[in-house]
Order: structure tokens, then C-alpha cells, then sequence
């Protein structure tokens, strides 16, 4: 039983969002390895897959947006029949195999072509079938990630634009900038991109009703004056509504990354849960394009004291308060808050922010073991992990049955990666003498000094005297 086409264009996915990136004809006639040659029916064309057959009538395994591949056996008899059945299934084109069946493809089927708007092009007996397919895998995911990199650089803008000081406005103008069209807030007229004829405008004026009544869809598609229309439902009745002269595969993240957005900047809330929202997506994130170069601390706060007071007091908006504390970023370097333990992080660059909200974290729960109302974060490397005092107490207890003459001697031969007689000139001592002392050290400290795992915590222990 035939399955119905899929629409090139629009594919069959959410929103009529389109399933993967076409290949286009044009790329697949300039890859000379190929060589194959369009000879009949439009010469533009997106390819979604290929598929080979040598049946009359493959149309019922088709799913719409394929090239199909034949030697020449399937259209032999009734050409027109078969181009028309090809077409109203929705091939995205025909490629014609030149021998062993057919020297040179048939008039008749050019003619068919020509007649149904379906793209016919030759292929060299040179070209085996599965070259053309790989090709089109190829191509397929260059696009792919071309489209990918569209998408997260279009998310990063949009979320630069939700923290301007005018966000609804910046959201819509960069929104309309990253789709290549024009986009609509429903109620309120307020809207960006180029002004829509007027059969567009109509149309997605009704979408937006639609989704924005209650009980209406999340989601909402049309075509209407040479555009691809979209509408998404917001809280509060309200809609987002794009229109483009095209439609490509990303479009759709896009679009609901900014419902998300115009969501949260539009619905009533209490006082700050927008800056919350928004401070969240920065610090999960990538705010590289959000935020001016700083530097920026990341705060982990617990306290009872509330928590708009605190950001005051730290000379910020963007806190995000939660079960158990509060988050938040400022640009000053915070100092301790009455009521409050903080964990600050180290001054940070705006792409930096996921490491110093992980070690704002660390920083809080250091302050908390030690009591004291602010805590930062220590040194880069494994040393900042730990606090100094804590640091030092572990040290103290593991070194502890070692004299001050095995703690040197075993330092020496740790620094020295375990040479025995680098160890000794470095000291001024007998390699014999080495041995005996880290032989004594392995014992008082029932540890096996050759193990990697042994060495490292020695390490780090000797360091922090």
C-alpha cells in the first residue's frame, strides 16, 4: 500500500519541520568524479536519500524526496506512466544508468520528464550506483553540521538578545535575523523583519489566533504568499508567529528556543524569576555573546535571608534561587553578607562560567565545613580542590610517623621519579642510605611507595608543608 509522499520541503517532522538537510542537485552535477548530466525537468531539486529499482512501478517503497537510480528495465515499457507515478510520489528526481540495458537514455522518457517537472539525470557507466549514494551520504551530513552550527550560534544570539536591557524587541529582531524572515507577537502587534504581503500577513494572523485561543495546538503551520508560515503558543494566550521565504531543517529549534525565551520575558511572575531563567541558561550554558568580557564571579549562597537582598548587595540581577540556596553572577568580587555562606568562585571570562559556577560550588561546601561566611576558590589545580587548612590537617595525619630526615628523604626521591641515585647526589647521602629511608617510609606508613596512586598522595601531602 502506498504511503503518502513527504513533502520535500517541509518533511514530516514537528512544526513541518524538515527531516534532514536536502542535498541539492546542483552539488551532486558539480562533483565531477560523478559526472552525471541533467537532461530534462527542472534543474533544482533537494535529495533526502537514494533509492535503486528496476521494478515498473517502485513508487509504493517510496517516502518522498528520494533519487531514484534504474538501468532502464523499470520505465521500458510505459514511460510516461512511470515518470507520473514517480512524481506523485514525491521523487525528488530520476537517474538514468547508461548500459548495459540502454546506450543512451530514451527520448521518450526525457519527454515524460520534461512533461511532469521531474528532474532526469544521466548516468555515466563509469558511475557505480553506490558512488551516487555515498555522495549523497556525504553531502547529506556536510549539511548537517552546517546546519547544526547555524542552529547553536542562532541559540547563543537569542540568548545574548534575552539579557539587553529592552529583551522582547532584541529577542523578535534577532529571532527575524536568524530565520532570514519576519516574525509576529500575538497580542500587541509587535513584530521584525520585512513587512509581509499581504496574503502572508492574513494567513499568519490566524495562525497566531489559533494557537493563542484556549484548548488550542502547541504548534501551527501554513503556506500563504510565497511563505512558510509558523505559529507557537506562549503562556498567557500569547503566540509567536514566523514567516520565511524558505524553510531550513533548524528553523524549528530556533523558533521554540525563542518561545522559550518570549515565555519567560512576557508571562507574569513574581520579581525576579526572569533573571533567575535567564541566569540559568547563562551559567548551563554558553554566554560568551551574553555578557560584557568582565571579569565575573560565580556565587553559591545558602542562608535565611532573602535572596533579592542579597543580589542587591552583591550589585547584580542575575540570581537563581533554588531548593537548598541560591546561584548568582555579578561582575564586583562579592565580600561576605550577613545571614549568608558563600562560595565565590575566581574571576572569570564570560566563556568561562560553567567551571567557575563548579567552583563556586566547591567553595560553598568548603565554607561550610569551616564554618566561615565566605569561601574562595583556592589555586588552580588538583591542590584547589581541597582548602588549605583541610590540606594541611591530611597532611599532618598521614606524614605524622615519618622524622623530619625520612620526610626529606622521601621528598627528594619523589621529585626525582624514584631515582635511587639522583636521590643520593641531591642529598649528599649514599644510594644505600636512600634505599633503607624509603624502605622505612613504606613501613611506618604501611603504604607501597611504587604505586602510582601511593606516590600521588605522598605528593601532595609533602607539598603542603
Amino acid at each position: 500500500m502506498p504511503v503518502a509522499p513527504r513533502d520535500p520541503e517541509y518533511g514530516n517532522g514537528p512544526a513541518g519541520e524538515p527531516l534532514t538537510p536536502p542535498v541539492l542537485l546542483a552539488s551532486l552535477l558539480a562533483d565531477r568524479e560523478l559526472g552525471l548530466r541533467h537532461l530534462a525537468g527542472p534543474a533544482a531539486a533537494g535529495v533526502h536519500g537514494v533509492h535503486a529499482s528496476e521494478m515498473p512501478d517502485p513508487s509504493p517503497y517510496l517516502l518522498g524526496g528520494e533519487l531514484l537510480l534504474t538501468a532502464g528495465a523499470g520505465p521500458a515499457e510505459d514511460p510516461d506512466g512511470y515518470v507520473a507515478r514517480l512524481a506523485g510520489a514525491g521523487a525528488a528526481a530520476l537517474g538514468f544508468g547508461v548500459a548495459p540495458v540502454h546506450e543512451e537514455v530514451p527520448a521518450a522518457l526525457a519527454e515524460a520528464c520534461a512533461r511532469h517537472g521531474l528532474p532526469l539525470l544521466e548516468v555515466p557507466p563509469r558511475t557505480p550506483f553506490s558512488a551516487v549514494a555515498r555522495a549523497v551520504g556525504r553531502l547529506t551530513a556536510e549539511a548537517r553540521t552546517r546546519e547544526l552550527r547555524r542552529t547553536t550560534e542562532a541559540q547563543q544570539a537569542l540568548a545574548a538578545a534575552a539579557a539587553r536591557p529592552d529583551p522582547v524587541p532584541a529577542v523578535l529582531a534577532r529571532l527575524a535575523a536568524s530565520l532570514g524572515g519576519s516574525v509576529a507577537l500575538w497580542p500587541g502587534g509587535r513584530t521584525a523583519g520585512p513587512e509581509l504581503p499581504a496574503p502572508a500577513r492574513e494567513a499568519l494572523s490566524a495562525l497566531l489566533a489559533r494557537v493563542g485561543r484556549e484548548g488550542g495546538p502547541a504548534t501551527a503551520t501554513d503556506r500563504a504568499g510565497g511563505h512558510h508560515l509558523a505559529a507557537y503558543a506562549l503562556a498567557g494566550r500569547a503566540a509567536l508567529g514566523t514567516a520565511t521565504p524558505a524553510r531550513a531543517p533548524g528553523d524549528h529549534t530556533v523558533a521554540s528556543v525563542a518561545a522559550v525565551l518570549l515565555t519567560l520575558l512576557t508571562a507574569e511572575r513574581p520579581a525576579g524569576a526572569e533573571a533567575a531563567a535567564l541566569t540559568r541558561l547563562l551559567l548551563d550554558g554558553d554566554p560568551a555573546a551574553a555578557l560584557t568580557a568582565g571579569p565575573w564571579y560565580a556565587v553559591h549562597a545558602r542562608g535565611s535571608g532573602d535572596p533579592q537582598a542579597l543580589a542587591a548587595a552583591l550589585g547584580t540581577v542575575l540570581l537563581d534561587p533554588h531548593e537548598g540556596g541560591v546561584r548568582l553572577l555579578t561582575d564586583r568580587e562579592p565580600g561576605a553578607q550577613p545571614g549568608w555562606r558563600l562560595g565565590v568562585s575566581a574571576p572569570a571570562a564570560p566563556d568561562a562560567l560553567a567551571a567557575a559556577d563548579a567552583q563556586a560550588g566547591r567553595a560553598l561546601q568548603r565554607a561550610e565545613a569551616a564554618r566561615t561566611p565566605l569561601a574562595r576558590h583556592a589555586d588552580a589545580g588538583f591542590a584547589g580542590l581541597v582548602g588549605r587548612a583541610e590540606a594541611r590537617a591530611h597532611a599532618e595525619a598521614l606524614l605524622g610517623p615519618l622524622s623530619p630526615a625520612l620526610r626529606e628523604t622521601l621528598r627528594a626521591w619523589l621529585a626525582h621519579h624514584g631515582s635511587w641515585d639522583r636521590t643520593a647526589a641531591a642529598l649528599g647521602i649514599h644510594r644505600n642510605t636512600v634505599r633503607q629511608r624509603v624502605a622505612r617510609c613504606a613501613v611506618l606508613l604501611e603504604r607501597d611507595p611504587d604505586d602510582p596512586d601511593v606516590r600521588m598522595e605522598l605528593w601532595f601531602a609533602l607539598r603542603q608543608e
